[in-house]
Order: C-alpha cells, then structure tokens, then sequence
C-alpha cells in the first residue's frame, strides 16, 4: 500500500476523482501504479485522481442500523473526549467541533466500497494531463502569478510545480470537498477500517480549531479528512502548513489558495526540493539496453548514462542535473525517463510513480513543454487485483518466489518478474503485463 504527504493510504484516494478541469468537465482515473515503501505524506486521501484500487483494505464490518450507529457513536465520542482532554484539547474546543455531529454512514460506505478496477499509467496521464488541465493550470499561473513568484522565492520550489500539485489534488480550488471534517473523521476512527490513524487525525483537526486557524464547520474537505486547495491531512498541516498571508492563520481553506500553495512549497522545500532540476527528463534508450540498469537503486550522472546510449529524445546528451536513475513505468514498451532527485521529493507528496508523473509532465506542459513523445502500448489494460495475485501465485511456483502473495506489484514482484523474463528469452524489463500473466498460465 502507498502513502501520501498527509498519510493516508493513496490506494483510497480520490473522492471525486479530479472530477473535472474545467467547471462541468469530468474526467475521472484510476492508473496501475507500482507500491513503493509505505511513506507519510499530507495529502493522503484527496479528491485528486485516483491513483490505485482499494482492494487489499481489510473485509469490511457487517452492516450496521443507522440507530445503532448514532448509539454506538454517541458512546464513543465521549470516550474519545477524554482521550482528546489528555492531549491538551480544551471543553470549548471539544464543545464548539461536535456541536451536531453524527455518525456519517455515507463516509463508511465510501471507505469500504470503492471499485477495485484500475486505470492503466497512459490512461491516468490522459486525464491528470488533459489540455484541459494544461490550459486551466496555464490560466492559473497568470492569475496568481505575482504570489507564486513570491512562494517561489522564498522556498525556492518552481511555480509551475506547485500549481500541477494544485492542479492534481483540487482541480485548481473547483474540488476541494464539502464534507465536515470533523464528522468525517469521528466517523472514521470510531467505525472505519484504520481506527487509530482517523483517531490521530482527529485530534490534530481539534488542534488547528483550537489554534485559531478556521472554525470548526468552515473546516470542510475530502470524506476521509484532506482539506483545502492542496488536500493537507490535519497531521501534515500542523507540521507543514503555512501563514503566507500574514493575517495570523494558516487559511487553506479560503477560495483565496495562498496558505495553501504556499504549505505545498514548504513542503516540498522541507523535504530536499532542489531548485532548477527536473523531476525527470523523457529519454530514448539504445536496443542493446541492459533492463536490469533500470533500477531506483541504480544512479548514474547523464554522461554515464549517455556513454551507455542513453540520451534525450533530441538524441542529445541531457544536461547534468546530478544522479540519476532509468524508470520504466510502462516496461520496455512505453516512454522511459531519467529521474532525478526532486522525483523522489515529490514522492513525499504521494508515492505511486503515476503521481509523480503526473505532477512533474503537467508542470512541464504548464510551463510549455513538449507532451510525452513515446509510444503507450494501448491495447494492454491494467491487471485486476485478482489477476496480479495470480500472477504472484504463477511466479512463485514456477520458481521464481515474489516473497509473498499480496496483489501489490513492488521490488519483489519485479525482481521475480524480470528472472522469469529471463528464463525465457524475453527482454528483462519487469514489467507485470497482461500478457506475461497469459504466459504463464
């Protein structure tokens, strides 16, 4: 499972699914994405596009009567006011944030039913890339230009980046969640499957009421607890977020997005932004590439990679820009990237490479660049979650052991992937295709 910046799992990300660039437009996705180490980040479960199936959360909780809900939650909530007493939440502030909260059955429901169909990368980059997003993130860029230019230089992270992740995560502001967060939360930690985790959340929401930063009902956002323009996680906003303004409130909430964009930089910046480097430079790779170079734990400069025939899609030597490594998010059939160090700050944001991908191509295309030139090999869909355990499953009885039968297609799965590619004469490039799972059955 991947996490992100605000620390929930990406695989139950995306309440509207980015619903829609434009006012009215919909464009909803849900890409493959390859699981990575579990990393904390803020905007955990947002309304940007889905990034993954939810389909290795634990078996949902019988039903439950709406009655007995409101019982069970009531005798909960004062439970759970003692606990919040113990760190530092006063009566008032416990008084004021469940002033006519009830249990939410709407938000269990979406926690537990979620499709477990899932988008390939080339499907999510046609949304989460849209000319429609490219022309609104554009428009936003003139619009707030003047304060981006001044978020820019004081945390040293390009504008054009912190508008994609606004882009990504909101929409540009037009989806930032009408749910209250506090009910949502409540809900959450006292009938949800991660009961502690909303638990956590909760009290750093009761926190930033208590700090003055916004009033309880006007602290709305996503069903699972992401807030705001950039989708902050209340634990991440206590640790990350910003007053840009200067009124004395970190306001991520207001339709005005400086606090928000601004929290998003700082993040970015707290966790290692390098200023003037890529995310990643799209590449060409020679024939004779050897796949097992592409590898995260893998670096080269560019003019190691370009003595090995690695080069830009010029077929120029690409800039030196520091370490290096070759990703391969599609396999050996799809675009291939030389990624760099600020690949992985973005990461911190949200761990799945279609994320990152994501955020980085947008802000590229936000600031002019050119789109993806390589080829997607489109007639290929993603594996079901059943279909990736099955191939798990056929990977390790034919010898070549995935360390485990869990549906997520991380290292291991890789490693067996590419062996068995091996074993077999075919081009190394661990990719877990729907056609390798028909071979080996």
């Amino acid at each position: 499972m991947r996490w992100n910046i605000l620390g929930v799992a990406v695989l139950a990300a995306g309440v509207f699914g980015d619903t829609s660039i434009a006012i009215g437009a919909t464009e909803t996705t849900r890409p493959v994405v390859r699981p990575g180490p579990e990393v904390i980040s803020p905007a955990s479960l947002s309304l940007r596009p889905k990034l993954g199936p939810p389909e290795l959360a634990a078996q949902p909780k019988p039903a439950v009567t709406p009655a007995a809900s409101n019982e069970g939650f009531d005798n909960w909530i004062k439970g759970f006011a003692a606990r919040a007493r113990a760190e530092g939440i006063q009566n008032d502030t416990l008084r004021a944030a469940f002033n006519g909260v009830q249990y939410d059955s709407d938000v269990i429901r979406r926690d537990r039913n979620q499709s477990e169909f899932s988008k390939t990368l080339w499907e999510y980059l046609d949304s989460a890339v849209s000319s429609t997003r490219i022309a609104n993130g554009k428009s936003a860029l003139k619009k707030h230009n003047r304060t981006l230019d001044a978020i820019e230089k004081r945390f040293g992270v390009e504008k054009e980046v912190v508008v994609a992740v606004w882009g990504l995560e909101s929409a540009y502001g037009s989806y930032r969640g009408n749910n209250d967060i506090i009910g949502s939360l409540a809900t959450l930690a006292y009938d949800g499957r991660r009961g502690a985790f909303f638990e956590a959340q909760l009290i750093a929401a009761l926190k930033i009421l208590q700090n003055g930063d916004t009033s309880p009902r006007n602290m709305t956002g996503s069903w699972a607890g992401a807030m705001g323009h950039t989708q902050f996680m209340p634990t991440s906003f206590l640790d990350y977020a910003v007053d840009f303004t200067g009124d004395g409130r970190r306001d991520i909430w207001s339709d005005d997005p400086t606090d928000a964009l601004a929290s998003t930089a700082a993040y970015l910046s707290r966790f290692g932004w390098a200023t003037g480097q890529p995310w990643g430079v799209e590449v060409q790779l020679p024939q004779e590439f050897d796949y097992a170079l592409a590898d995260r734990k893998i670096s080269k400069s560019p003019r190691q990679w370009a003595r090995l025939g690695v080069v830009d899609m010029t077929g120029r030597n690409v800039p030196n820009h520091g370490a290096a490594s070759i990703l391969l998010p599609a396999g050996g059939q799809g675009a291939a990237f030389m990624i760099f160090k600020n690949f992985s700050v973005i990461e911190r944001y949200n761990a799945a490479d279609a994320y990152v991908i994501g955020v980085g191509h947008l802000s590229d295309r936000i600031k002019g660049g050119p789109a993806i030139k390589a080829s997607w090999l489109r007639g290929d869909r993603a594996l079901t979650f059943a279909e990736r355990k099955e191939m798990q499953e056929r990977l390790t009885r034919a010898g070549f052991s995935t360390q485990g039968v869990d549906g997520r297609i991380g290292p291991n799965t890789i490693d067996a992937v590419r062996a068995y590619q091996r074993s077999q004469g075919l081009a190394p490039d661990g990719y877990a295709s729907l056609a390798l799972l028909k071979r080996l059955r």
